[in-house]
């Protein structure tokens, strides 16, 4: 298992109800975990809508995780 400390912003933010938090995952990929939280918190926007940013770089859902990863799932945002 590994410890993954995860933010949460705009949509992603009002559906778990916070804005951060440290996970324990057996998840290998990004994409593994985003579905692991979209399973916890009943989201409903597919993981081809979500941006990703791990130890702050951007980078796709297919990168593995490691031990102590910062990651940011980042949804579209829109604005007026």
């Amino acid at each position: 298992m590994k410890t993954i400390f995860l933010t949460y912003f705009a949509y992603l933010k009002d559906q778990s109800g916070i804005d951060q938090e440290t996970i324990k995952t057996a998840a290998n990929t990004l994409g593994e975990l985003y579905g692991e939280i979209q399973v916890k918190y009943g989201i409903g926007l597919a993981v081809k809508d979500i941006k990703v940013a791990v130890n702050d770089h951007f980078t796709s859902l297919e990168e593995r995780l490691c031990h102590g990863d910062r990651v940011v799932f980042i949804p579209p945002i829109a604005g007026g």
